[in-house]
């Protein structure tokens, strides 16, 4: 994989989400931040999440899309459970991914982050492949981006989100990325 001067990754699977803005002057990412996320909830490999970063998610689908089709969210990056990876915001732009959050002091951690989706729920271990696919991307940015630290959506968002979950291994994420844990 390597990232492109317009902010995409070539060997990542590129589905333009409308769900992003220009970073604000002077914002630059330098935090990655983890999520989990599966549509329907604690299903796996379905085009839910494409569907919700693309807003085409319909509320007759399932249950619990009557509830969120209407949001408008996106994170830059989402890895698969196989290891596949998927992007649909180009680095250089603000997805909307952290929402209401707090890094160091620093409110609207979109400004200066990228967020990357890990298909999985706070209940069960991720996959090998995905913490491969992890390592791979994260170094790839810190290539070529000031990523300085990584951090979960559960800690710049604590008390209204509890992702990545107790089950992601920090310790081994860190090592892989090269990032401080934030």
């Amino acid at each position: 994989m390597k990232l492109g001067t317009d902010g995409w990754v070539t060997g990542a699977l590129q589905q333009p989400s409308p769900n992003c803005d220009e970073r604000g002057p002077g914002c630059v990412p330098e935090l990655l931040v983890v999520h989990n996320i599966s549509l329907p909830p604690f299903r796996y490999g379905g085009p839910g999440v494409e569907q919700l970063f693309a807003n085409r998610l319909d509320p007759a689908e399932h249950p619990y899309y009557q509830g969120i089709h209407q949001l408008r969210v996106s994170s830059h990056f989402f890895i698969r459970r196989d290891g596949r990876l998927l992007q649909f915001v180009p680095v250089g732009k603000r997805a909307w991914h952290a929402g209401v959050s707090s890094w160091r002091g620093r409110d609207k951690c979109n400004d200066f982050s990228i967020g990357v989706e890990l298909e999985g729920c706070d209940f069960e271990p991720f996959s090998e492949a995905q913490y491969r696919t992890l390592a791979a991307l994260g170094m790839e940015l810190r290539r070529h981006l000031p990523l300085s630290a990584m951090t979960g959506h559960e800690h710049i968002a604590p008390g209204r989100k509890t992702d990545p979950g107790p089950w992601f291994d920090w310790k081994r994420a860190q090592a892989a990325c090269g990032l401080a844990l934030g």
